[in-house]
């Protein structure tokens, strides 16, 4: 009988390898192409007790005025990028506890970059972008990266127009 690995273990060993600065910036470079060499510029900020997450298979950190979130997955779940929101509105709960939110100073905040390192038995292509918008009960427009103001003015101006004549017919029924 052959034995399968225990997942609890596999996700605990990627935490215990990557806690380690020296080995957690190696594996930035990595994934990355970046060059760091002074593993005292990554700055640990993974969450204890994440009750959202079932164990503690998650790293995050910040280099360079950015915050990367690298997890753990012997399972696949099309429900990472809500995973991640939680995650990240707690990292930032934490990082603006201090400021004031409603003032007219900017708040600055590191972009985020998630990345999930994958090893169970099912089948998976070696690269897949999750995101929100996957998960929305109802199909939504979505702005695309890189998209001109002008096409997103255009995009708007279009949909004024529709809900202009939405409220014309209605003002006509009347």
């Amino acid at each position: 009988m052959e034995k399968k690995p225990n997942r609890l273990y596999k996700s605990r060993l990627f935490v215990m390898i990557f806690e380690d600065k020296k080995n957690l910036l190696e594996l930035h470079n990595a994934v990355s192409g970046k060059q760091y060499k002074d593993p005292e510029l990554l700055e640990i900020s993974t969450l204890e007790n994440a009750i959202y997450m079932s164990m503690r298979n998650d790293l995050s950190f910040l280099i360079d005025a950015r915050l990367s979130l690298y997890g753990h997955q012997s399972t696949y779940s099309p429900n990472l990028p809500l995973r991640f929101l939680f995650y990240l509105s707690d990292l930032y709960s934490g990082m603006a506890r201090d400021e004031n939110l409603y003032g007219r100073r900017k708040v600055l905040i590191p972009p985020p970059r998630f990345l999930v390192f994958y090893n169970g038995g099912e089948e998976q292509p070696d690269r897949r972008a999750l995101r929100m918008s996957g998960l929305y009960a109802a199909e939504e427009n979505e702005l695309k990266k890189g998209q001109s103001a002008a096409e997103i003015a255009d995009a708007l101006e279009e949909e004024e127009n529709v809900i202009q004549l939405l409220i014309d017919g209605i003002g006509k029924e009347q």
